[in-house]
């Protein structure tokens, strides 16, 4: 119920059902794959849009706020508003789509204008498509250099009546957007749609019974009126205030959000938009569950299973439990600053397992949701490491009621601050708190471990027994991340242990308090401190490994002329006394530790890698795909620094079609510092991890090959020293975005991610994908690379 099939099984076999498919199945799969993701405007060409037009159109960074995921999204319109602008001295307006207006309005009072409407001739849709029919570039070429596809690049938008001066400015500027044009039949689906207004569907979108029984029992729980419910409601509520529910036992393709409404159940919902989910909701409120309505983006989807099975775990964690309150904690800024102070009367035991029942969700959250752009955001962390997580047994914030009454003055978030003088802010939750808190930890825990020993494998949270998301892996891919089961991938540089107040901590800091529209102050301090709490998952980790090994291992994560000199105002000094409880047997511990992890318990992750991490019988088998992609993850990988941050690889076989994802795992001297991340990259150390299936919501590029080609394939990427090498790896296997099959690759790789696992499936987003060219010098390279992902 909580987790994604791991790829491989614990024997070392590939599970082939979650990255291949037959080619007789795929005409067939071509059809259905929408049903998964695709908006509930009948009505409208919803497959076309979804394949062509949300692809680029369906997050915040799509062009000029134009959202065509649902018919609310493509009759608010567009907007010459930014959503990312770390420039910003105040507050942008908030413009969520379905909460901050709801009629079309209210969004023309927040600026947004008609796209769809045709008063005086052609509606802006209709003249962007005829546009994108006449582009003049070469298909199959990179593109001319005029056109500027970096993420953040200026946007123009057209207006209503000045479409044509648009044009004249940008005569490359229709739709799709330097793109491969669309197939005949498609155009004129959507041309002809625009030209009838676009018009949404009246399609009957009534609940079954069934459903509606489901929903009621989930509000009725959330809406008991004792105080310890209400709290209780009110915690979970702030821990799933984006998660994608879906109804257990239900369709794979419906899903709902939970709401503060100021209706009761049986009456319209009427969603309270407070900027955060524990803002003040203004006066009485009711939480109801409203269904999700427009196309699923692989980028927000975080299913999140809720029902009986889930309200009975509910009462078991929270409910049945011996605890009391006298009054209920207020909404502010504040309380949302520190939540460990808000809910501290519910039992921390408590509190941990919710967290941990679900880890892979809470900490996808970290990462997926709304903030579609967040290069400034995610270089807080390395481009993989490994998470686990710390036993509630072994957790003193859980056995100790005395430490979390003693931690929690010094453990407020950036959110929290807003009076005073800024340096006064930052040095109260930058020098101040955190490090005081890492002194205050370390010696608790000194104090542990001389009486009962060091940390041990025991101390290590197995998942029960059960849960697979116990064990990690985080990717960042420069300006996006992302989260999958087990340990993939060759042993990283660094790792993570969480524990309670972290994981609670990061939650708060990156998720509940985090707003996409905030100033560049909220931004860059959410950013800072992010960066101690990343320092305090690794020193856990490190507490697990010989003394002798923890600073020396620290400083290699932490190279540079002024790390140091940051380490002295972020950091207090390692515990170096304390014994670790593990006696190894290798000298290389960080390896057997984190290896040993995949064998407790034994059987419910994979112990090998059989592409990344593997030796004799225990790699993939030299005549398949996997074992003849396997010398790409070799090292040194010289090679590595030309490829794109994640390519999508199609290997043709005689029975099917596999997918890999191919992932260019960059290395830093350190990841202290928010800008000039140019500055501290070590190519030379560039790796690549390879990944059966898909799990980036971001393709960067991708390749097509027969099998019998991967050997050459395989050659040509390991023989690759310049930007020239790499162009030609593009021109023999490399699909375009102006190669005229470039749509049908696509529809191929969006169909394998539905059949790999259809619940967590989700249209994917083209934004990121890339063209490459010819480049003079490698700083060009890295000049090209830092401004288009």
């Amino acid at each position: 119920m909580r987790g994604e099939p791991s790829d491989w099984t614990a024997a070392g076999r590939m599970k082939r059902p979650f990255f291949r498919f037959p080619k007789r199945a795929f005409q067939l799969l071509m059809i259905c794959w929408a049903g998964a993701t695709t908006a509930q405007e009948a009505g409208a060409p919803v497959d076309v849009l979804n394949k062509r037009c949300v692809v680029c159109h369906g997050c915040y960074d799509a062009p000029c706020q134009l959202k065509l995921s649902s018919a609310a999204g493509w009759l608010r319109g567009a907007s010459k508003q930014k959503v990312y602008d770390s420039s910003r001295l105040e507050d942008a307006p908030l413009t969520r789509l379905g909460i901050d207006a709801k009629t079309v309005p209210g969004w023309r009072a927040k600026g947004f204008f008609d796209v769809a409407g045709a008063k005086d001739g052609p509606s802006v849709l209709e003249q962007l498509l005829q546009a994108g029919r006449r582009t003049s570039f070469k298909l199959g070429a990179p593109l001319p250099d005029d056109i500027d596809i970096s993420t953040l690049r200026s946007n123009s938008c057209a207006m209503p009546g000045k479409v044509k001066d648009y044009l004249e400015e940008h005569p490359q500027g229709g739709m799709p957007f330097a793109m491969a044009p669309l197939a005949d039949g498609e155009y004129a689906t959507l041309l002809a749609w625009a030209r009838d207004g676009a018009p949404a569907s009246d399609a009957d979108k009534r609940l079954p019974n069934s459903v509606k029984q489901s929903v009621h029992a989930v509000e009725t729980f959330f809406n008991r009126g004792d105080k310890r419910s209400k709290l209780v409601a009110r915690y979970i509520y702030e821990h799933l205030f984006l998660a994608h529910l879906h109804l257990e036992g239900d369709e794979k393709t419906r899903f709902f959000r939970v709401i503060r409404s100021r209706t009761p159940a049986g009456s319209p919902p009427d969603e309270i938009p407070t900027r955060r989910p524990f803002d003040d909701p203004g006066g009485p409120f009711h939480y109801r569950l409203v269904p999700i309505d427009g196309t699923i983006l692989h980028k927000e989807h975080m299913v999140y299973e809720i029902g009986p099975e889930r309200l009975n775990r509910y009462a078991d964690l929270f409910l049945k439990t011996d605890w009391e309150i006298e009054s209920l904690p207020s909404y502010s800024t504040a309380a949302g600053g520190n939540p460990l102070s808000t809910f501290q009367a519910i039992p921390a035991r408590s509190r941990y397992q919710f967290l941990l029942d679900d880890a892979l969700y809470f900490v996808r959250s970290f990462i997926r949701g709304p903030v579609c752009y967040g290069q400034v955001a995610v270089n807080v962390i390395e481009d993989r490491f490994w998470v686990s997580f710390l036993s509630p047994e072994a957790d003193l914030s859980v056995t100790d009621p005395s430490f979390l009454e003693n931690a929690i003055p010094i453990l407020e978030l950036p959110v929290a601050q807003f009076d005073g003088k800024l340096s006064k802010r930052l040095e109260a939750f930058l020098s101040l708190g955190p490090v005081k808190y890492q002194e205050f930890r370390k010696g608790r825990y000194e104090s542990k471990y001389k009486v009962d020993g060091g940390p041990d494998y025991g101390d290590i949270w197995d998942g029960d027994g059960t849960e697979v998301d116990a064990r990690l892996t985080v990717y960042r891919n420069f300006s996006s991340a992302s989260v999958v089961t087990g340990f993939v991938g060759a042993v990283p540089e660094t790792a993570w242990v969480i524990d309670f107040p972290l994981f609670e901590r990061i939650y708060y800091n990156l998720v509940a308090g985090f707003d996409v529209f905030g100033n560049v102050e909220h931004q860059l301090t959410t950013r800072l401190y992010m960066d101690s709490l990343r320092r305090e998952g690794e020193r856990t980790f490190l507490s697990f490994l010989p003394p002798q090994l923890r600073k020396p291992m620290h400083d290699s994560w932490y190279q540079g002329p002024l790390v140091n000199l940051v380490d002295l105002w972020k950091e207090s000094a390692l515990d170096n006394t304390s014994p670790t409880g593990i006696h190894f047997t290798t000298s290389y511990a960080k390896s057997e530790f984190l290896t040993s992890l995949l064998r407790r318990p034994a059987g419910l992750w994979a112990a090998h890698d059989p592409i990344n991490r593997c030796s004799g019988s225990t790699c993939a088998a030299d005549d398949t795909p996997a074992g003849q992609l396997r010398p790409l993850v070799q090292k040194p990988a010289p090679y590595a620094k030309f490829l794109a941050d994640i390519s999508v690889l199609l290997v043709e076989t005689e029975r099917d079609t596999q997918v890999f994802t191919l992932v260019h795992d960059m290395a830093h001297s350190n990841v202290a510092f928010i800008f000039n991340e140019d500055l501290r990259r070590e190519p030379e150390n560039d790796g690549v991890t390879v990944v059966p299936g898909q799990f980036s919501s971001y393709p960067n590029f991708m390749f097509k090959v027969k099998q019998a080609q991967l050997p050459d394939f395989v050659q040509m990427i390991r023989a690759i020293r310049s930007q020239d090498d790499y162009l030609k790896l593009v021109a023999r296997y490399g699909i375009r975005r102006t190669d005229p099959a470039f749509w049908t690759e696509f529809d191929r790789i969006q169909t394998a991610l539905r059949e790999q696992n259809e619940l967590q499936a989700g249209l994917l987003d083209l934004n990121r994908y890339r063209d490459p060219k010819p480049l003079d010098t490698i700083d060009r390279l890295f000049e090209f690379n830092f401004s288009l992902d």
